[in-house]
């Protein structure tokens, strides 16, 4: 058997007699420095081997720490996967504590692992705790937005018309411009892509129909509210936050206000008001996105697009998508303001919580379309 120069001469030689019976002595210093060769080498050179029995000879030791007891637990962990056991030769008073030693390692060990299995468990419990905090939060903020919303039907004065109307204006007025031209460029996209295909069987024509029942019926809804998320959803919760770390929500309660009909009944309003109206203004960008493509690139003439258009859609396609925006409309109000509700701390953590409602709303958003997808696919 042929071993490396420096590991015979100074860290161990291995012997094997005519019964398969190995030993392996070691030499000088099994510490910090010398221990991660020894295993390296040894371990590899196990792997050859089928020995009956294996002996580990420590005589020639002249210093053991508790590295040198971490070869001999490798040793002893590669061994037992051979089915062979470790016997231990040792004369001399440097090892005498070995077995105290392995028994501290592994008790050591195994500590470490009841710790990550008891961290782990710990972590499932509070996300459970968590989870369940938080639907008690979100049932009890629903709760007081109805509340709210009641108190206003049969008190109508106590609605702030002034904030309503900022709020309208912040919210659709000022997205105008981005949701259409992020409508008009889809539409172009999806009339562009859609004619690579439909023109080899010469069906240019209903690009059209395809640009308007897409946008319309899913689109739209879904890029608006979307945008409308990341716009106020994340101001509504930055605004709200703000008022709450600085104590001021706390003083319209101790005046005697409402903080939920002073603060989110304004904006939950004005989201589903001009929502919806932002949805039409995306779905008639959109279509003219796909006319510029269809006219331009398809040599359709206008009037024979718009009168496909015309043909595909109905009123219960336009509904559908109205239906759907004033849904979204109001989990983008609601959660973001339960978001600026719930924030604690300083500075920090009203970033923290405008980005969550910005995540929160988006992914309310894509479940709640796809329960209407369902839905439909059911109804019809």
């Amino acid at each position: 058997m042929k071993k490396p120069e420096q590991f015979k001469s100074k860290s161990y030689d291995i012997s094997e007699d005519k019964q398969g019976n190995i030993t392996v002595r070691f030499h000088g210093k099994m510490d910090v420095q010398s221990s991660a060769a020894i295993i390296d080498q040894l371990l590899s050179e196990i792997d050859s081997l089928s020995p009956l029995s294996f002996t580990a000879d420590l005589d020639d030791i002249s210093h053991f720490d508790d590295f040198g007891l971490l070869v001999l637990i490798e040793l002893k962990k590669a061994l037992k996967k051979k089915k062979c056991v470790l016997s231990l030769t040792d004369n001399s008073s440097k090892a005498k504590n070995i077995h105290i030693l392995e028994s501290d390692f592994e008790r050591s060990a195994s500590i470490v692992k009841r710790k990550r299995l008891q961290r782990l468990i710990e972590q499932v419990g509070e996300s459970a705790l968590e989870v369940v905090y938080n639907f008690r939060v979100f049932a009890s903020f629903l709760g007081s937005v109805i509340l709210s919303f009641c108190h206003i039907f049969r008190h109508p004065m106590s609605l702030r018309i002034n904030d309503t109307i900022l709020c309208m204006e912040k919210t659709g007025v000022n997205a105008l411009p981005i949701i259409a031209l992020i409508s008009f460029l889809l539409g172009l996209v999806i009339a562009f892509m859609s004619s690579l295909q439909l023109e080899q069987f010469g069906a240019n024509l209903y690009i059209a129909s395809l640009v308007s029942i897409a946008m319309v019926s899913e689109l739209g809804p879904i890029m608006t509210a979307i945008v409308v998320a990341g716009r106020s959803g994340s101001a509504f919760a930055a605004e709200i936050g703000s008022m709450k770390i600085s104590e001021e929500i706390d003083a319209l309660f101790v005046m005697g206000f409402d903080p939920t009909i002073f603060l989110a009944v304004p904006r939950i309003l004005a989201s589903i008001i001009v929502v919806p109206l932002l949805t039409l203004f995306s779905d008639i960008f959109a279509i003219a996105g796909g006319l510029v493509v269809g006219v331009f690139i398809l040599d359709l003439t206008t009037s024979s697009y718009l009168t496909q258009t015309i043909k595909v859609l109905n009123l219960f396609e336009v509904c559908w998508g109205i239906s759907k925006s004033i849904v979204f409309a109001i989990i983008i109000s609601w959660v973001g303001c339960l978001k600026g509700f719930q924030t604690k701390g300083g500075a920090d953590a009203v970033g923290n919580a405008a980005t969550s409602a910005v995540v929160s709303s988006i992914f309310l958003i894509i479940l709640f379309d796809s329960m209407f997808a369902v839905g439909r696919s059911y109804w019809r």
